[in-house]
């Protein structure tokens, strides 16, 4: 609704701040009401929201001045391009910057790496100053604008980025809205008794509010940090602590706190970031007798974040990391009538869970039952997909998914943890459980891909066999999460094949979690086997070469609700169609260490059956007909039919 007052005052900041861009003007003119009305629902009540909201837009324009010419016309290059962030020729690349290059000013040595492979978008993981033995991997933040010393400087990040922006490669780093380290200004300023900064965090005199918090609050590190709480003796204070004792809990019911992080937003997204990714969005915001999860303000906050930064910071693009079940990932897409102003990307867990899943039995169903929930992400909007990342791997699909394909879901969580751990019988994987938790048993998977997919278990073996299955399943997994639509990430390593490294046992700020078994040290020496014949490194890479470069040729794979799955009418097999502007490709996949066979009618799309198709990967031409009624499947293997 048209507010003549607000209209008046964006005026009256247009002509303080001297700004003479127009489409700055309208941009901010088409999402004042909203961002209006989503602060007041959030703060409206609160004493400091009037002026604050003042603040809040002076902290737009200001951020807009702050934008440099380039950049500017980065956005303008992306708003013509449409939805940039669909397209079939991003492929990216997270890793740690001091172990896979040590410093930020080494990092465009790697890159001529990284262009051979064909990544041209990179997730820096977290970047920023995060206390040694405290830091959680970087997600204990100290301070969100200095660089950690021994990664290099702010001004190295700027060089860097601008090198990235140079060859037309994009760049994405985290921001952790929901806690600080305890070693944060705000956090040294609440333990000294200063009022204002106790209210930038949940902080309490007794345990009563606690414990009553506890009863509904799940645990997130039942191992190492039982409970969501902890006693702080400077301040004297009970101090909310959802992830680590050391990671202090954000008050977002406090505007100041919404105020002060979106400024380093925009100050992100003013050193040239393309995606900032959003770290555990779904715990923002906090509420007695819930969970303190996914509750709506949440999302209104995020709506607010991404009203702001569309009118100052355009070309930045909001990726939430929000690991929650299938139905409840839609919402951080944004609902109703702010349905894609919410996160532009979400990670598809889901789909990766159900991809070991699939591996670890050879059984699709689940995979197959879950996609009626995906698939109803909104046009506009697109996943990360991968294979594995920095994180765990969570069993995050739902009960009655597992329920619908014929098993148990506690006795089927419990075969796959065991499967992956390297307990179950036989098993070729080598992993370990993550954070379990001793009342439910409930654990999450550490491991690399390699070593998760048998290669470790295959070289200790020195069978040629199994290092060839190991090598068929690692790309099995890189194939599907390649083109079931989204933007790819690799995970560093994961290219040269990489098996977990144990020597994070050694280390007493890392030992107690064994996510760091598949972060490794990249070894250069080693890098140089990607070019020699019959090497793992080689024959893994080479391939990833050409997944990667069979994803770019198809304009099919590019993510606009182009995506049709199959009924294979197998239960170890699972395909989908990409279609887009005429054009057609069928992509299936056999989870089986069986061979496998599927009748032609799979690929009923088709008007009639075609005489002839391709695999695309293989190189094969299949022929259709009466003499040649079925495609055949080795294990582990996949087609891209066309």
């Amino acid at each position: 609704m048209y507010n003549p007052a607000l209209q008046k005052k964006l005026h009256e900041l247009i002509k303080t701040y001297k700004i003479k861009d127009a489409t700055f003007q309208e941009r901010f003119t088409a999402n004042l009401d909203d961002i209006f009305t989503h602060f007041h629902a959030i703060y409206g009540s609160h004493p400091l929201a009037a002026g604050l909201f003042e603040t809040l837009l002076n902290s737009i324009c200001q951020a807009h001045l702050d934008r440099s010419d380039a950049l500017k016309k980065r956005d303008t290059d992306k708003e013509k391009k449409g939805s940039w962030f669909l397209s079939q020729d991003l492929v990216g690349m997270s890793l740690y910057v001091d172990r896979f290059a040590g410093q930020i000013n080494n990092l465009p040595s790697k890159l001529p790496y990284l262009e051979k492979l064909g990544v041209n978008f990179l997730h820096l993981m977290p970047l920023f100053k995060s206390p040694e033995g405290e830091s959680d991997g970087g997600y204990a933040v100290e301070d969100f604008r200095v660089v950690e010393d021994r990664l290099g400087t702010i001004d190295d990040l700027r060089a860097f980025q601008a090198e990235l922006q140079a060859k037309d490669m994009y760049l994405m780093i985290d921001i952790v809205l929901n806690h600080t380290s305890h070693h944060h200004e705000w956090a040294k300023l609440a333990k000294k008794g200063i009022k204002e900064y106790q209210d930038y965090f949940y902080m309490y005199d007794d345990r009563r509010i606690p414990d009553l918090m506890d009863e509904t609050m799940p645990e997130i590190f039942p191992e190492s940090s039982p409970g969501s709480f902890t006693y702080d003796e400077k301040a004297d204070k009970w101090v909310m602590t959802v992830f680590h004792h050391y990671q202090w809990d954000l008050n977002y019911t406090n505007p100041r706190v919404f105020v002060e992080m979106l400024g380093n937003v925009f100050f992100y997204a003013n050193l040239g970031v393309d995606v900032v990714r959003i770290d555990a969005p779904a715990f923002i915001w906090k509420q007695m007798g819930t969970t303190c999860q996914n509750l709506p303000e949440a999302h209104q906050l995020l709506q607010l974040i991404k009203m702001c930064v569309e009118v100052a910071t355009p070309g930045m693009a909001i990726l939430g990391e929000a690991i929650v079940a299938p139905a409840q990932i839609m919402a951080y897409f944004g609902t109703g009538r702010y349905a894609t102003h919410e996160c532009d990307f979400a990670y598809n867990a889901t789909q990766m869970a159900l991809q070991w899943d699939a591996l670890a039995t050879g059984d699709i169903r689940i995979m197959q039952h879950a996609q009626h929930e995906l698939q109803r992400k909104p046009l506009g909007t697109t996943w990360l997909t991968y294979t594995r990342c920095h994180d765990d791997i969570g069993l995050g699909y739902d009960d009655y998914m597992i329920e619908h394909a014929g098993f148990t879901p506690y006795d089927h969580r419990m075969y796959i943890k065991n499967y992956y751990s390297g307990t179950f019988p036989g098993t070729p994987a080598r992993g370990g459980l993550f954070a379990i938790n001793p009342k439910t048993q409930d654990a999450r998977l550490s491991g690399s891909l390699a070593s998760l997919c048998g290669l470790e278990s295959a070289i200790e073996a020195k069978d040629s066999a199994l290092i060839q299955t190991s090598i068929d399943k690692i790309l099995l997994m890189q194939a599907q999460s390649m083109f079931v639509g989204g933007l790819p990430m690799l995970f560093y390593g994961d290219e040269m094949a990489y098996t977990n490294d144990y020597s994070y046992l050694q280390d007493p700020g890392k030992s107690y979690d064994n996510r760091w078994m598949h972060r490794p040290n990249i070894d250069w020496k080693r890098a140089e086997l990607i070019d020699k014949k019959g090497t793992i490194e080689q024959q893994v890479f080479e391939s990833m070469q050409r997944l990667i470069g069979l994803r770019k040729s198809l304009a099919v794979v590019a993510d606009f609700k182009n995506t049709r799955w199959l009924e294979v009418h197998n239960n170890s097999v699972i395909g989908f169609e990409r279609f887009l502007a005429g054009e057609k490709v069928f992509f299936i996949f056999n989870f089986s260490t069986s061979p496998q066979a599927l009748t032609w009618y799979v690929l009923n799309s088709y008007d009639s059956r075609p005489a002839q198709v391709t695999d695309l990967w293989s190189q094969e031409t299949l022929q259709v007909g009466m003499d040649h009624e079925y495609m055949h499947f080795a294990p582990y293997q996949f087609r891209v039919l066309k």
